[in-house]
């Protein structure tokens, strides 16, 4: 089980069963999200999703034909989760909104090198993609 929330306190969460992938990605939109920094994430079973204080704000992207659905706190703004037409079995997870992000540990796979800023950083032995990855 993993539990998480954002910086106020206002919305809270709990994700059940294994994360499916864990990942980090350099794209111009998640460096935006970010506050210019890389986005970690893990996807986990949408089923076992579910906000256990609080509803979140929601907001995609209406000029584009298959936007993410971002879901974050309407009070202080933290960004926990998002929801892609891509991968309908799973919820994003930020890393950062979990109690305890070190279960994360660490990216799968890193992606968008091609839009990283001249301080990214990538970990060695990680394989990475200038796009999106070829599905698994």
């Amino acid at each position: 089980m993993l539990t998480g929330g954002c910086y106020c306190g206002a919305l809270r969460y709990e994700a059940e069963g294994a994360p499916l992938f864990r990942g980090e990605c350099h794209c111009r939109e998640c460096q935006k999200i970010s506050g210019g920094a890389e986005n970690y994430f893990m996807a986990v079973p949408v089923d076992g999703y579910r906000y256990v204080k609080g509803e979140p704000a929601r907001f995609a992207r209406p000029d584009l034909e298959n936007p993410v659905t971002r879901e974050f706190c309407a009070t202080c703004g933290t960004h926990l989760a998002t929801r892609s037409p891509r991968r309908k079995n799973a919820v994003i997870l930020k890393v950062g909104g979990l109690d305890d992000p070190s279960v994360y540990g660490g990216p799968e796979v890193v992606f968008y090198t091609s839009e990283a800023q001249p301080f990214h950083q990538f970990p060695e032995g990680v394989p990475a993609f200038e796009k999106f990855p070829p599905p698994r």
